[in-house]
């Protein structure tokens, strides 16, 4: 009985740090998930200020008849649509991750009510095995006085036949 008492008790406190360790480990992946975010948006600023402060030089030949806002309007265009790509990809990127770690916790997060349950469980279990642990001490108890009594009863009766014995 006590055996197995110290064995849920071992099970118990491997759930308990099992439960712990799962707990820093959501607590780790929602720290990256914020780091990732951070980086993304970091990365898209920068991006950004590339494209804004970016400026295309022309050298002209004045022979030309040369209609600077149709080219600056298509250089523009270009880099725009460069900076969207990479946006884009930064972007799609940055979705895959957060689901990955988003499954990954709500995997932690189901292991961790599982654990939950069974320390539940485990706790239920304990409490009858104490009740059934405080039953049987009780009962031993009774039988020992029961034993004393017997005994005391025995040796009244000893001493009554012997002296009974005695007087004849």
């Amino acid at each position: 009985m006590e055996n197995e008492f110290v064995l849920l008790k071992k099970d118990v406190d491997e759930a308990y740090m099992n439960k712990v360790q799962l707990e820093a480990k959501l607590e780790s992946l929602t720290d990256e998930i914020n780091f990732l975010r951070h980086l993304y948006e970091e990365e898209l600023r920068e991006l950004q200020s590339q494209i804004s402060d970016t400026q295309v030089v022309l050298s002209m030949d004045n022979n030309r008849n040369l209609d600077l806002d149709s080219i600056i309007a298509e250089v523009k265009a270009q880099y725009e649509d460069i900076a969207n790509k990479s946006r884009a990809e930064v972007e799609s990127m940055y979705q895959l991750k957060y689901q990955e770690l988003q499954a990954s916790a709500g995997r932690h997060g189901d292991d961790l009510k599982n654990t939950k349950t069974e320390i539940s469980e485990l706790n239920r279990y304990i409490t009858r095995l104490q009740s059934e642990i405080d039953a049987l001490k009780a009962q031993r108890a009774n039988l020992e006085a029961q034993i004393a009594e017997a005994e005391e009863r025995g040796e009244l009766a000893l001493k009554d036949a012997r002296s009974k014995l005695s007087e004849l």
